[in-house]
């Protein structure tokens, strides 16, 4: 698709607004939109400016002035606009150098491509998400001085099962029984169907929809893998879509890992495989059916997963779900078929185009750009420096005792404990000035001074239920 090829499919689809997005530090899609008059085929040159320093993560008021390069290959019509609009991704670029921005995460994931090019190591690396995620009929919240709290309902919720519903007709998914009920239970169908539809008019091709294991409205569509930059792209399409179909019916959709107290969270699993000349490199005749640089990929993922967990779990509420008990991986081993290490060997296929691995401990919060190249880099090492993964464990862990597990790695316990992991093991994604360190910098500087620290001068509603009458 060429600047050319834009401006004929407006004129043919008489589209009347062309909306630009681009993607903040931590994951959120901004935007800006224009009548199409106002763009021509040299915008594709230029660019559009914009105020870097109202993005967070990125410019100071100073050096505020930013560029955003228009991709006409990600051209696309948006299905959520009364008039009819085209939507296209953006670079960032900084307007003096004209180099492109270092904390742009969609540079940066462009970047861990050309790398792993670069390596010889492989020419594609395919991933495959897994996002989870809730459909709520009211979230409510609230901080202040003297208050603090959050609500949440859904018509759905095992809690809900004495509500005045005039009449309640029961049919409420348990805690922990909402796996792959039917209707009238699954009262979701239609609109994850919805969902699915739209992604696939935009081109994400779905393999599965379902309920998932939570009570109170928690889904999972799963995309068909793709490339790495092609599949952060549609994560982003991806939350998109499913926020607005959900607030078109009057319901609310939420991709935080642990919304709901004593049921699982959602999680991210994330499916990775290295492919060359359209062959694919993990499959061989080693544990699990897979090659040596396999499981040296998965070395290098154990060995750095601390590290890639204060991308791939980046907020404070990450670590309510990683947790023994609501089904997310704590044990930082491989297995094969086991859910319950945090890498998992899928072993439902023989054909070698199939096998891959699968991380468990990402969820849906994170930025995939950043995340998805995290991983990859973490791989790479392993296949460079040869690393190996250690002896699988394949037993339930969610069973076994903690004398049994002495000694297993775990994953960081906070994510205090996981930008800490960063600030001491981010060597290997430095290669190839993939990440720079001020991306890492501004992510670990960021967190702390706009998560943690805030978090930690707030009294918890649960603290007065422990000691108020103290």
């Amino acid at each position: 698709m060429t600047p050319k090829d834009f401006f004929k499919f407006i004129k043919e689809n008489d589209v009347k607004i062309i909306d630009l997005k681009f993607t903040d530090l931590l994951g959120t899609w901004q935007h800006c939109s224009f009548p199409v008059t106002a763009w021509d085929e040299n915008t594709f040159e230029e660019g559009v400016g914009f105020d870097g320093s109202s993005i967070r993560g990125w410019q100071g008021i100073h050096n505020s002035d930013m560029v955003a390069l228009p991709d006409a290959t990600t051209m696309c019509l948006d299905p959520f606009f009364a008039e009819k609009t085209v939507s296209v991704l953006a670079h960032i670029v900084d307007p003096i150098t004209k180099e492109y921005y270092s904390r742009d995460p969609r540079y940066v994931a462009k970047k861990g491509v050309e790398y792993l090019k670069k390596t010889g190591i492989a020419d594609q690396c395919f991933i495959g998400p897994e996002a989870e995620f809730f459909i709520f009929d009211e979230i409510r919240y609230e901080q202040k001085q003297n208050t603090g709290f959050y609500q949440i309902d859904s018509v759905e919720g095992a809690w809900n099962t004495n509500r005045i519903e005039e009449p309640n007709l029961g049919y409420k998914p348990s805690y922990k029984g909402g796996y792959f009920p039917v209707s009238p239970t699954d009262t979701y169908q239609d609109l994850r169907g919805d969902m699915v539809l739209t992604m696939l008019n935009l081109g994400i091709e779905i393999e599965a929809h379902h309920h998932e294991v939570g009570t109170g409205g928690q889904c999972e569509i799963d995309m068909k893998y793709a490339e790495l930059l092609k599949m952060a792209d549609q994560l982003m399409w991806f939350k998109y879509i499913v926020k607005n179909i959900a607030r078109r019916v009057g319901k609310t959709a939420t991709f935080m890992a642990k919304p709901i107290f004593e049921d699982n969270g959602s999680g991210m699993h994330t499916h990775l495989s290295l492919w060359k000349n359209g062959t694919p490199l993990f499959a061989g005749d080693g544990y699990a059916g897979l090659s040596d640089i396999a499981l040296y990929s998965i070395g290098g993922l154990l060995k750095h997963a601390g590290a890639i967990m204060a991308f791939a779990a980046p907020t404070t509420n990450s670590y309510r779900r990683l947790v023994p008990g609501f089904e997310a991986p704590v044990h930082l081993v491989m297995s094969q078929r086991n859910r319950s290490a945090s890498v998992r060997i899928p072993m439902y296929s023989t054909n070698p185009r199939t096998k891959r691995f699968e991380f468990r401990c990402p969820d849906p919060t994170c930025n995939g750009y950043l995340t998805f190249t995290a991983i990859l880099m973490a791989v790479i090492d392993g296949i460079v420096n040869k690393i190996s993964p250690g002896s699988p464990l394949d037993r339930d862990i969610y069973d076994m005792t903690e004398k049994e597990l002495e000694g297993t790695p775990k994953v960081p316990a906070s994510l205090g404990r996981a930008l800490r992991e960063l600030e001491n093991d981010h060597d290997f994604l430095l290669k190839g000035n993939v990440f720079t360190p001020d991306v890492i910098e501004t992510w670990i500087d960021y967190k702390y001074e706009f998560e943690l620290k805030p978090l930690s001068l707030r009294p918890h509603p649960f603290e007065f239920h422990l000691y108020y009458d103290s």
